[in-house]
């Protein structure tokens, strides 16, 4: 019995080729020209909903008909989070090599959960790990690590982990400390794992937006006199609102001394470790019995790459490993990694290959140079805002991110004056769709915030943004 040739879901050689070059001329066209682009899309849902609802059709459409759709009704709707006047969230420069290398294992369907599906890339994910790992000075014989979707699945997988380890089944009076600049996605891990609010402990910062220190130290005393369990310190390298690297080296020792699980989140700032600057900041980082760096934010790959480091990859293993009947025959030997072991996917994509490409054509120093230069670029951004009249510098360049409001020293402005003012340049700057600059909010104030991690972003383009904005202030 044989499928009819249209349910088969097939192409001939001729057609996938015509229609593969297609979409290749389609990405060489928008990475070559995109600083052309408006980097901003503004639309409402009904705006969307009247451009693109329709029934699922039960006849074929030709793939050129489908494609110029796409092209003409999506592509133009979504963020560019590439181009160099992305300044806010974390932008996402990704690079044309990984989006090849995601085009390969896009292509070849490649199941990267165990090793008997795919070999190869079970250990090109080893060997890339054990790239990362000696990076940040993990033990290379013990260390392990898993690639996950992003920073909030590598921070729900090491929090899990260090809830095993540390508590074991009950963690009925388990506690969690964190700072109150801690990335959400840690709150949004610990909900998700089970605990109630009563068991976070949300730590003040000081004025740098570090952890208090003594703060810390006191909430650990008060838990334990009151019966708690204090199990896990989670700290921050590089903090998604300022840049902020905590303390890394005295909350190790801290959490030496009080048996605690360390954390760090460096979802964000763990790559900065490839500077000179950088590896000065992250002094410390190589204490963590976890770490969480994204690929996708400062190693330059595209959507979706998060990466979890660990000190002993059994830990890992001893908390994620399930023996299910449909799988004893794959299992292999103490060697072979079944990366579906050390994490929570069983299905998952092959990410180590965008990542091993780019870093094989590029070479780590390349690498290197682009975020030595994201650092340059945020200092001279800077001086550039301190030498202005009309603005004030909030939090200062640090792991280029820098955080600043308009607030000339001719005028006088109440607080919530400049908080109305500073909220408006943002919206109209967005709503102009010439640049994505949003705002966040610092000891109580709107501030604006920029995040210049991509390499192609020239000062330029920052002046540039710089000048719209006062020319918005002007107006209003």
């Amino acid at each position: 019995m044989k499928a009819k040739t249209e349910a088969r879901l097939e192409l001939t050689e001729a057609q996938m080729r015509e229609y593969g070059y297609k979409v290749v001329d389609a990405l060489v066209a928008h990475h070559a020209g995109q600083e052309q682009k408006k980097p901003v899309a503004v639309a409402s849902r009904a705006e969307m909903d009247e451009l693109l609802t329709e029934n699922a059709p039960e006849e074929a459409t030709s793939f050129e008909t489908v494609m110029q759709g796409v092209m003409e009704k999506v592509i133009p709707h979504i963020n560019l989070l590439s181009h160099p006047k992305f300044f806010s969230f974390v932008p996402g420069p990704s690079n044309f090599v990984s989006v090849l290398g995601d085009t390969l294992a896009t292509g070849f369907n490649v199941f990267s959960g165990g090793w008997a599906a795919s070999p190869a890339a079970a250990e090109l994910e080893i060997i890339t790990i054990n790239w990362l790992l000696n990076l940040y000075g993990f033990p290379k014989k013990r260390g392990g690590g898993i690639f996950t979707s992003g920073g909030s699945m590598a921070n729900l997988t090491a929090l899990v982990t260090a809830r095993n380890v540390k508590c074991g089944d009950d963690f009925s009076k388990a506690v969690i400390y964190l700072s109150d600049q801690a990335h959400s996605s840690n709150v949004k891990a610990i909900r998700v794992m089970g605990f109630t609010k009563e068991q976070i402990r949300i730590i003040p910062t000081d004025m740098e937006f570090k952890f208090a220190i003594n703060k810390l130290k006191n909430a650990i005393n008060k838990d334990r006199l009151e019966g708690w369990k204090p199990f896990c310190l989670l700290a921050s390298a590089g903090t998604t609102n300022t840049g902020t690297v905590d303390q890394l080296s005295e909350l190790s020792e801290i959490a030496k001394a009080e048996d605690l699980w360390f954390h760090i989140d460096g979802a964000y700032g763990g790559a900065a470790i490839l500077a000179k600057d950088g590896k000065q900041l992250l002094k410390g980082v190589e204490k963590a019995d976890s770490l969480t760096v994204d690929p996708h934010k400062w190693f330059y790959q595209p959507y979706e790459m998060g990466c979890l480091l660990v000190r002993n990859h059994k830990w890992l293993s001893g908390t994620f490993t399930e023996k299910p009947e449909y799988l004893k025959d794959v299992e292999g030997n103490s060697s072979e990694i079944n990366f579906y072991d050390h994490g929570i996917q069983l299905t998952r994509r092959f990410r180590a290959l965008k990542f091993y490409m780019s870093v094989k054509t590029f070479g780590l120093n390349a690498f290197r140079e682009a975020i030595d230069y994201n650092f340059k670029l945020c200092d001279a951004t800077e001086e550039l805002l301190r030498k202005s009249k009309k603005w004030e510098v909030v939090s200062p360049s640090t792991l280029a991110i820098i955080n600043f409001r308009y607030n000339p020293i001719d005028k006088k402005y109440s607080e919530a004056e400049l908080d109305k003012l500073n909220s408006k340049i943002s919206e109209a700057v967005v709503q102009s769709r010439e640049a994505m600059l949003v705002t966040t909010i610092l000891n109580g104030q709107i501030v604006l915030r920029m995040c210049l991690i991509n390499p192609r972003t020239t000062f330029d383009h920052v002046k540039e943004t710089i000048e719209l904005c006062e020319a918005v202030a002007e107006e209003i």
